[in-house]
């Protein structure tokens, strides 16, 4: 099961025996008095695996583009996301509805792996670098007239002390 789970393990057995009793997860989280929102994700997963509900997967899967795709398609011709999960051993429908959303607004490159970490800066264009290199001439200007006053300052000062 998952380490941030709000029911304990005996408990999740017990939800699990009553599922296995032809309860609801509404019924079982009132019975328990437990979490809606845990029992229910423990429902799901039961629906797939059975009492397998009970046992965490060691790592996270990755599926390839393709993989994803056919799930989708088989999904808009008709098939059930709770099969399809029981046939290739998915986490739960929810994975597959997920897909399917993002299907729907991007397309199927929305499907893709996403490449991982921070993108790389871009090179300075060489616009940037005018640009770039006006700021740095506007800065030194500004340098050397806050120079200047400042030297003409201390002469004033200097002046009024003798």
């Amino acid at each position: 099961m998952y380490a941030s789970s709000s029911l304990s393990e005996a408990r999740r057995a017990e939800a699990v025996a009553l599922f296995d009793a032809g309860y609801g997860y509404k019924a079982v989280a009132s019975q328990l008095q437990a979490s809606h929102r845990a029992i229910k994700n423990l429902y799901h997963r039961w629906r797939i695996r059975g009492s397998g509900a009970l046992v965490t997967k060691p790592t996270k899967r990755t599926f390839s583009f393709e993989f994803k795709r056919d799930i989708v398609r088989r999904v808009l011709a008709g098939e059930s996301k709770l099969g399809l999960a029981q046939e290739f051993d998915l986490s739960s429908p929810r994975l597959i509805e997920n897909w399917l959303i993002i299907y729907r607004t991007e397309g199927e490159d929305g499907l893709r792996p996403k490449p991982k970490g921070r993108p790389r800066g871009t090179p300075a264009s060489p616009e940037r670098q005018e640009s770039e290199l006006t700021k740095l001439r506007r800065e030194n200007e500004r340098l050397r007239a806050e120079n200047a006053y400042l030297g003409k300052l201390r002469a004033l000062r200097e002046q009024g002390r003798r």
